[in-house]
């Protein structure tokens, strides 16, 4: 091909490049032979084969741009050839994205700061319920103003979100109660950083101002805390506080000192235990919240059968988890032919046979009651009651392993050894009426300090909830028993912190203090968006409460029944100091986490590659 071919052939390649797009011509203009000729006519290198062809998609993105941009000036490409020798040094597979930088740090900020938003209108004794609906089969709903509860039901996308839901749901495992405070704490201190890092001061310095603020705060309530440990009564009084507080929140609030009272006598039967398995609690709809009681012992939610002794006294308790059906065989798929009736009434007899052998090991143990998680049918049935045993069958899988542990036995799936099965103990087992449902009841169980709230409730989903907000109530109590340091609420703990962290602010030198500063200001929105969810005038009364902790010894907090700054000791709102300095400590480790991160890259799962 002489040189002027070449030449003739360029030029009609420019022509052809340089027309104004329009729909017919895209894709004749984003072919890969008019990428390489672009390429080449500003580098004065041909490119051939494949290496032509792997420039086909950046440059159908480039005309797709031109594509939207208004008719004008021509496409020229003496600025792009750079752009192709990034496409050429990728690394990551196309179908990988990243973020980086700027934007995967505004990322993070939006996705906690958004999850910290959704929550925080919960938050404080005129917090907000929010209903949560399935989209699944039967679209089930859930009705809560509890921060894990709404969070874990969330399907997030966002990876900075991940994390504010994890540090909730570690939150409600480690003390039951903070789960909202600790979202919305380390939300607003991402709001501050952000704008520390549009001051361009850099994330690390950001963080190292807020491992000093943050260790500061903890020292300065670690200085403001009661321990009434040695005085019984006072500790008593603390815990109901501290119960009220926990339930003022909640939809127990009506009858807060009613269910403090509840959760306080049961986790004293504990006796300095965190192992709630021992207090059960059992919903039954019907009457109203105020009907629940304190029951000492354990209530199984099970029928005694017909026949069957109605009441044991010194009962000798075997829990298993077997079989105990005669009428199917238990080969799946098999069958069975016989020649004449008389085979098949010599298989049936066999098979009682066999259940009558294992119901005489099973009444060799010498007990006089027998719970099995699977069914009993009738025969064995049949068997106990002459033998004058309780049989009850069908006990849910939970239900077995708290009576196996309060009654102190095991559960038991073969009995060709009695030695080697541990039974369970109680006093009586009798039938009682709750409601309009008869449930079996075991009092002076071995375990003693094992009890049963049973919930009242006009509907299951108001029952859900009180057995929610009465969870979280018995877990910070359980804390506190072991923990007995408590300091007052209502936004009492950060204006303390806060005064303290202003403090540092201004002795510290350089940039830092900018990011203790901003960790001061997160801490006061704690109380700031208690007032406002309230409905009062947030600026007003924490301008009041700033200028009351400048005063000695101050206990002054947010009274939202008043809408004033009120005394805390009067009006009895205490919290454990655990609670409060698991949320501190964790919101500042989730912050100082996601502002770590300067890049973000999602990836699609490996494909298993055909072998074929």
């Amino acid at each position: 091909m002489t040189s002027s071919t070449v030449a003739k052939q360029d030029d009609l390649m420019d022509r052809r490049i340089g027309l104004r797009l329009s729909g017919p011509t895209l894709s004749i203009l984003c072919h890969p032979c008019l990428a390489g000729h672009a390429f080449y006519r500003n580098t004065g290198v041909r490119l051939i084969g494949g290496i032509r062809g792997r420039l086909y998609h950046l440059t159908a993105l480039l005309f797709s741009l031109a594509w939207i941009c208004p008719p004008g000036p021509r496409l020229t490409f003496s600025t792009l050839p750079w752009l192709f020798f990034v496409q050429m040094e990728r690394v990551l597979k196309d179908d990988a994205v990243e973020e980086k930088g700027e934007r995967a740090r505004m990322a993070s900020f939006i996705g906690a700061m958004a999850i910290a938003d959704l929550v925080k209108t919960t938050l404080g004794p005129k917090g907000m319920d929010k209903i949560l609906q399935s989209t699944g089969r039967g679209r089930n709903v859930t009705v809560t103003n509890d921060g894990a509860t709404i969070l874990k039901s969330l399907h997030i996308d966002n990876p900075a979100a991940k994390v504010l839901v994890d540090i909730s749901k570690v939150q409600d495992d480690e003390v039951g109660d903070g789960t909202t405070s600790v979202v919305v704490l380390a939300g607003e201190l991402l709001r501050e950083a952000e704008k520390l890092v549009n001051m361009k001061i850099h994330p690390m310095t950001i963080i190292a101002g807020y491992r000093m603020a943050a260790e500061c705060a903890r020292n300065a309530l670690l200085q403001k805390t009661m321990d009434n440990k040695e005085n019984i009564d006072k500790f008593r009084s603390d815990l109901m506080n501290i119960a009220m507080t926990t339930l003022s929140s909640k939809i127990l609030s009506q009858d807060k000192e009613y269910f403090a009272e509840l959760a306080v006598d049961a986790v004293l039967r504990l006796k300095g235990s965190t192992n709630l398995e021992a207090i059960q609690i059992l919903k039954k709809p019907g009457g109203s919240l105020k009907d629940s009681f304190l029951d000492e012992g354990f209530i199984l939610d099970k029928k005694i059968g017909i026949g069957q002794p109605k009441r044991i006294e010194n009962a000798k308790i075997l829990v298993a988890n077997t079989a105990m059906d005669t009428d199917k065989v238990k080969i799946y798929g098999a069958r069975v032919r016989v020649d004449s009736m008389a085979k098949v009434a010599e298989i049936e007899a066999a098979e009682k046979q066999k259940m009558r052998e294992k119901v005489q090991k099973i009444i060799g143990h010498g007990i006089n009651c027998f719970v099995n998680r699977q069914l009993i049918y009738n025969f064995p049935e049949e068997l106990f009651a002459d033998a004058g045993i309780l049989a009850i069958e069908h006990a849910d899988f939970e239900g077995i392993e708290r009576l196996a542990l309060v009654t102190g036995g095991e559960i038991a799936s073969t009995f060709d050894n009695p030695e080697s099965v541990k039974l369970g103990h109680c006093k009586v087992i009798e039938e009682i009426m709750i409601g309009e449902d008869k449930l079996i009841h075991f009092s002076g169980v071995e375990m003693g300090q094992a009890c049963t709230i049973v919930l009242r409730g006009a509907s299951e989903h108001v029952l859900d909830e009180a057995e929610r907000s009465l969870h979280d109530a018995l877990c910070v109590l359980s804390q506190t028993v072991n923990d007995t340091r408590v300091v007052f609420g209502g936004g009492w703990p950060e204006m303390v912190m806060a005064k303290e962290v202003d403090e540092l602010a201004r002795k510290t030198p350089g940039k830092k203090s900018h990011a203790i500063d901003a960790f001061s200001r997160a801490l006061q929105a704690i109380p700031t968006i208690i007032a406002d969810n309230a409905g009062l005038d947030s600026a007003e009364l924490i301008s009041q409460l700033r200028a009351e902790h400048h005063k000695e010894n101050s206990v002054a907090g947010i009274d939202v029944i008043s809408g004033s700054v009120g005394d805390m000791q009067k009006r009895g709102i205490s919290e454990s100091f655990k609670v409060k300095q698991a949320i501190l400590l964790s919101a500042t480790e989730a912050a100082e986490m996601i502002l770590r991160v300067d890049e973000i890259i999602t990836c699609a799962p490996r494909q298993r590659e055909d072998r074929m």
